[in-house]
């Protein structure tokens, strides 16, 4: 029987392991204040035990990483990656998100508030294990690999596409991987989107590669992102994460999301303030 073992990179970019229900290992945040959580318990500093306690709570409420895992729920934040993708397949511009869920690994989906409620809820997932429960949940035949859990963004891709989505939105953290999935060969009536989170320690190299391929990037608490965005002067809402809006695309995505719950369109207000950034940026 395959261990039941699942590794994100949540607050701070720390590494937490959680095995059969409970956490086993919390690594060291690289970040030590997100103003994301500042109303919360030790007002946004990014400790060890706020980790914790943050953690177990998405156990306990949602049941991430367990056979309890919730994978339909509402808007969490007002205005976020998951909830521009839940607004945008509402609206018939995204027909699937290829995407990961801790339990399922890579995966197809066509449900608005699954793909809410896989993204809204778990920063970064490096590696899962299967779990049958989660895996019915979402659908065995959405699933790239039911018996791995495997995550690979170009096999979801090529899933999504031998089923004939014409405009797929694609979910990933930062990998050479995004160059590849822009430039596979599509048909013309095929779009693909990108949207890049979790880039806290990107190189400058790598934020450049983003930049030229992404069509949304989070700005996490990555200093290079937003100096690349400084430098190509892109649009962008937001100032405590923004995300950035590189192409025609991801902007029109943007500003759907932002005029659906009454916010001021993306903008090119440079220099950008920092004073309300994670610190520090790195």
């Amino acid at each position: 029987m395959t261990k039941d073992k699942h590794v994100i990179e949540a607050l701070g970019k720390a590494e937490v392991i959680i095995e059969n229900g409970k956490i086993t290992n919390i690594g060291d945040p690289v970040v030590d204040y997100c103003s994301i959580f500042e109303k919360y318990q030790d007002n946004g500093n990014l400790t060890k035990e706020f980790i914790q306690k943050n953690i177990n709570k998405r156990i306990r409420e949602f049941g991430m990483c367990t056979p309890k895992r919730s994978v339909k729920v509402d808007d969490i934040m007002s205005f976020g990656t998951s909830e521009t993708l839940r607004t945008n397949m509402k609206e018939g511009n995204i027909d699937c998100v290829v995407g990961a869920c801790d339990g399922a690994g890579t995966l197809i989906m066509t449900d608005p508030d699954i793909v809410q409620g896989v993204g809204g809820r778990v920063s970064a997932l490096i590696s899962t294990t299967p779990i049958p429960e989660v895996i019915e949940k979402v659908g065995k035949e959405n699933v790239l690999n039911p018996e791995t859990a495997e995550l690979n963004p170009i096999k979801g891709l090529e899933m999504a596409l031998s089923r004939g989505y014409k405009n797929i939105a694609i979910t990933i953290i930062p990998s050479p991987l995004i160059r590849d999935i822009r430039e596979y060969p599509v048909d013309d009536d095929v779009n693909i989107y990108i949207f890049v989170a979790h880039t806290t320690c990107v190189t400058k190299e790598e934020a450049e590669m983003l930049f030229d391929y992404a069509d949304v990037i989070s700005g996490c608490s990555s200093l290079y992102i937003r100096e690349v965005a400084e430098e190509r002067k892109t649009y962008y809402s937001g100032k405590k994460v923004p995300l950035y809006a590189v192409t025609d695309d991801g902007r029109r995505m943007l500003d759907l999301r932002l005029k659906f719950i009454g916010k001021d369109l993306t903008c090119q207000d440079y220099p950008q303030d920092f004073s309300k950034s994670p610190k520090p940026l790195i």
